[in-house]
């Protein structure tokens, strides 16, 4: 990246922490297939456990764990393998989600997107309710979801590694959200009988070669994090004030978000003509999901959350990293007050 441009999009995805990279590094000069029997692959078999106790320890989770290429596979392994009646999930998941779980039933959700309790608990059911939103950064307060004997499955692809994890049956993390690489993930598990077995490779429940590499550097990644949200927190502050101070809507203002992800409107300006200004201002930033933001489809998220289709076409993400600091968020409020203040035909 070139070193006068500002990356504020880290919910797409993050710097990989050095410690990750090394860790990385050095699996690929000591690499051999973990599921071979030989002296080499009884290593690597160790070190892929050792590595799996690594991540378990970091992110204080007592159940099992099931490597994958990512969020988007752990999503796909828990809602089409669960041993569930009915999958109920809400209008403001990812499209990772959407997409696996079309024809689920739809939870409401509340004017900051906060999910309604389900009215209908007959039959096992497999709530699936994202933990923090990836375009608002609105938190689910899932502690308060009445579960009674129903399977909480929790994406928590932006809070993993951040915030405490819920206390869910299920929860799916991706490694390039909070410093790991990209491609690999894992679907933490309370009870594996809780989804079906495919055959292969971890225990069974997902087919493939470990990627080892990347496994070492996902657990590097967690081992390494800092504290950092507490000063994520005054920077989103200053910068929700002066966005408001220049005439721009805060999206979910008042609803508990996580520091590091925000959303703006800027009333009268789309969020494409927005996106190519900061662009050519050296900032990146994105609309909406970056999974979607390639083609700027009207956020589904915020249309649920009540939000007409011309006033969500007009809003900007800014998500924080470890490494933001003041002078990044100055340089974003005076880019933003200078698009905003530019005359328009």
């Amino acid at each position: 990246m070139a070193a006068d441009r500002l990356y504020l999009d880290h919910a797409a995805t993050t710097p990989m922490l050095p410690q990750a990279q090394a860790a990385m590094v050095g699996a690929m000069a000591n690499w051999a297939n973990p599921s071979s029997p030989h002296a080499d692959g009884r290593a690597a078999r160790a070190t892929l456990e050792d590595a799996r106790a690594r991540l378990k320890a970091a992110l204080g989770w007592d159940g099992h764990v099931i490597f994958t290429s990512g969020a988007s596979e752990a999503i796909a392994i828990a809602l089409t393998r669960a041993k569930a009646e009915r999958i109920v999930t809400s209008p403001v998941e990812h499209d990772a989600v959407l997409r696996v779980a079309k024809d689920a039933e739809r939870l409401a959700v509340d004017a900051n997107g906060i999910v309604l309790p389900p009215a209908d608990r007959t039959g096992r059911l497999l709530l699936s309710i994202q933990h923090v939103n990836n375009e608002t950064g609105v938190i689910q307060p899932l502690d308060r979801i009445e579960r009674d004997d129903a399977i909480l499955f929790a994406d928590c692809a932006q809070s993993a590694g951040k915030l405490p994890l819920p206390d869910a049956d299920m929860i799916a993390i991706s490694a390039h959200k909070f410093g790991g690489p990209p491609g690999i993930g894992a679907l933490l598990i309370r009870d594996l009988a809780l989804i079906e077995p495919s055959g292969g490779q971890e225990q069974g429940y997902r087919a493939g070669t470990e990627n080892l590499p990347a496994i070492l550097a996902m657990a590097a990644a967690l081992e390494a994090r800092e504290d950092w949200l507490p000063r994520a927190s005054d920077l989103r502050a200053r910068l929700d004030a002066a966005i408001e101070g220049a005439g721009g809507i805060v999206v979910a203002r008042d609803a508990p978000r996580i520091p590091a992800i925000a959303s703006y409107r800027m009333p009268g300006l789309s969020a494409r003509a927005q996106l190519i200004q900061f662009d050519l201002a050296g900032i990146s930033v994105s609309a909406g999901s970056a999974c979607s933001s390639g083609s700027l489809k009207t956020s589904h998220v915020l249309r649920a959350m009540g939000w007409d289709e011309g006033a969500a076409g007009e809003v900007v993400r800014v998500s924080f990293g470890p490494q933001t600091c003041d002078s990044d968020v100055d340089r974003f409020i005076a880019a933003w007050r200078a698009v905003a203040e530019r005359p328009r035909p």
